[in-house]
């Protein structure tokens, strides 16, 4: 069955344009490896045009209330929502997790909109009181300008969200990139913002972290950047920003491997129905979902752990299995380890904390993502306004 290829440009000062010097790129299914849409691969040309039409639209942007800037970000919410089983189809497609785990991110996408939208109209600026005769002191807080995101391939959307929304309430304007390999949603939610933001507010432009990604973090005009994404980018990304004095946000080395056993029914997995047969590991401050992308076959377990011997294996979702046992009766008991091989590498602090999180519950997972989601909100507040 052939697969339609759809087309897509950047989003930049409200209108969709091609990469300035006409390259694109592939973007895949990874469940298939079939390509499913090409998008531009943008340059530092790209990337300076994007900025500056973001320059553009700053003036009457800083201009807007905060009233009015909660007002548009409830409309983008609802408008996620209005188109959430869209967005999610399209997640699922690009990042290949399995259907129901994109349905459950958008909402909390929109909802991390409505808090942005709250907290737009409850900025403080308080009294610091008089230290010279004649003359009163106080706090103000204003926006930075222009804020630049770089959003990972896990959780295109949501993490795009995470960053969009507190730098517009905070009356900023956004360049943003998503990942190379999973920039869909995004762009299609470009074209839901493009009919509530004023053109310039919201730019989108894809390609490769080298060139794009390290054009915006070089760009004198860009005075924050935030990034989820690995360490090693991360120290990159600090380093060059110190040379024009920028700020940054940066959510480094989260890893959540997704194990399926042995015996679990493919097709359930990818449908979500099979949660006893699925182990999901979160790390405490990361929510990433890396059943889409990895295909590493993690096969050391405790011995004896499978009733018939059998060790169970990490398999990416989606991916066509060759193999079928019989139906076991495992389960992960307390006390139960998951040796992960690499797990330092991926972004854990050690192995004892990768054996540690293969004993929690599938509640314990979600009491620590909405911990995540707290910690992350009220660290951007703070870095997406100055005082």
């Amino acid at each position: 069955m052939s697969t339609t290829v759809s087309k897509h440009q950047n989003f930049v000062g409200g209108e969709w344009v091609d990469a300035a010097g006409g390259e694109t790129m592939e973007v895949l299914n990874p469940a298939t490896g079939e390509t499913i849409a090409e998008v531009p691969r943008s340059s530092a040309d790209d990337v300076d045009r994007a900025v500056q039409a973001a320059k553009k639209a700053l003036p009457e942007w800083l201009e807007t209330t905060p009233g009015e800037r909660s007002e548009m970000l409830l409309r983008l919410a609802d408008a996620l929502d209005q188109h959430a089983e869209e967005l999610a189809e399209l997640e699922s497609q690009n990042v290949g997790k399995p259907l129901a785990s994109a349905r459950d991110e958008m909402p909390v996408a929109s909802d991390n909109i409505r808090f942005f939208a709250g907290a737009a109209r409850v900025l403080e600026g308080k009294s610091a009181g008089e230290y010279m005769r004649g003359y009163s002191s106080w706090l103000r807080r204003e926006p930075i300008g222009i804020v630049g995101g770089i959003a990972p391939w896990n959780y295109p959307l949501m993490m795009a969200v995470w960053k969009l929304a507190p730098a517009l309430a905070a009356g900023n304007v956004q360049v943003l990139k998503p990942s190379e390999q999973t920039p869909l949603s995004t762009l299609r939610f470009a074209q839901l913002a493009a009919d509530i933001l004023p053109a310039g507010v919201l730019n989108v432009v894809t390609g490769d972290g080298v060139p794009a990604g390290e054009a915006i973090v070089k760009h004198p005009d860009v005075r924050l950047v935030s990034l989820t994404g690995d360490v090693e980018t991360g120290k990159i990304i600090a380093r060059t920003a110190a040379d024009t004095l920028k700020r940054v946000h940066l959510e480094l080395g989260g890893k959540a491997p997704v194990i399926v056993f042995d015996d679990a029914d493919p097709a359930a997995v990818a449908a979500g129905d099979q949660d006893r047969r699925v182990l999901e590991l979160r790390p405490g401050l990361h929510g990433g979902f890396a059943g889409g992308r990895r295909p590493e076959d993690l096969r050391q377990a405790p011995r004896g752990a499978h009733p018939r011997g059998r060790v169970p294996s990490c398999r990416r979702s989606g991916r066509k299995r060759r193999d079928r046992h019989g139906p076991g009766d495992l389960e992960v008991a307390a006390g139960a380890r998951a040796r992960i091989p690499g797990a330092r590498q991926e972004g854990h602090r050690s192995q004892r904390a990768a054996r540690r999180m293969a004993t929690a519950a599938s509640s314990s997972s979600r009491q620590s993502w909405s911990t995540s989601a707290r910690k992350t909100r009220s660290c951007s507040v703070r870095s997406s306004a100055r005082s």
